[in-house]
């Protein structure tokens, strides 16, 4: 795994280690800024996927199908 020094701002440290504290999903912050990347990059593959569709002017899902399968892909 790629090993990598950042910087971040007071709060954004804070943040980080209260959530990492109080969710206990996260040994440590780097596992919780890996899982915000994943995040990220699932949310701009969705972003693409939508910003193609309207482009194209057809898409067979509707709002609601699209949706739902946002919301069952970030579970």
């Amino acid at each position: 795994m790629a090993r990598q020094s950042i910087s971040l701002t007071e709060q954004n440290d804070l943040w980080l280690r209260n959530h990492v504290e109080s969710v206990g999903d996260y040994a440590n912050k780097s596992e919780l800024v890996n899982d915000l990347i994943r995040r990220a990059r699932r949310a701009e593959a969705i972003n693409n996927k939508l910003a193609n569709a309207e482009k194209s002017g057809f898409s067979a899902q509707s709002a609601d199908q699209m949706l739902a399968e946002f919301k069952a892909s970030i579970k």
